[in-house]
């Protein structure tokens, strides 16, 4: 279920929709999105939503004003419901797990998703086991920046380092350094964007 990124006008109709649908329990009409957003066309409000819907926010039911589905969506104004992910080791992919609704502020991208921490989780990086982890998928790395990172059918989160067309996982406590090049079997999730523990993780 990876989404692909919003642009800004797109963000603040979705970010509309949410806090509408929170606060009255129905969906705004496409002429209320218009007037809103000062949108003169409501063909212009219709291709904002399609381009919604293809992005995989939201579903829509044809010739109804108001049809439109929030994808995830569980209440809550100024909350945003972000995939869950969970990787599949047979597969080496990441597979659907539901949605979870967060503070849309804990975000720095709309592509976010979100997956749990794995048994060997980085206490250095502030991430232990059991730990939800944000990932940001588009977020461009940079030298130093905590990745989240599947090598074969395990995952990691390790700060980077670029060298060349490789990338360097650094040291982690006891762990070694790792160099990952373009025949190696990796794939960069994206950057940690933050952690959500649960206050009743067990130790």
């Amino acid at each position: 279920m990876t989404r692909t990124p919003l642009t800004l006008i797109e963000e603040q109709v979705y970010h509309f929709l949410l806090d509408f649908l929170a606060e009255r329990t129905f969906q705004p009409s496409v002429r209320e999105i218009a007037e809103r957003f000062k949108i003169a066309s409501t063909k212009s409000v219709a291709d904002l939503l399609a381009s919604l819907e293809r992005k995989g926010y939201i579903e829509r039911e044809p010739g109804r004003s108001r049809g439109v589905t929030l994808l995830g969506f569980a209440g809550g104004a100024g909350t945003v419901p972000v995939p869950v992910m969970r990787p599949d080791g047979e597969q080496r992919a990441m597979i659907d797990d539901g949605f979870l609704t967060i503070d849309r502020t804990l975000l720095r991208a709309s592509d976010a998703f979100i997956t749990r921490a794995f048994p060997e989780g980085t206490a250095e990086a502030g991430v232990l086991e059991g730990d939800l982890l944000i990932v940001h998928p588009s977020e461009r790395a940079r030298d130093g920046d905590a990745l989240v990172v599947r090598i074969g059918g395990a995952m990691l989160v390790r700060e980077m380092q670029r060298i060349g067309i490789k990338i360097r996982l650094l040291p982690s406590g006891e762990r070694e350094a790792i160099e990952l090049g373009p025949n190696d079997d990796y794939a960069v999730l994206g950057v940690l964007g933050g952690v959500i523990r649960s206050h009743t993780r067990s130790e």
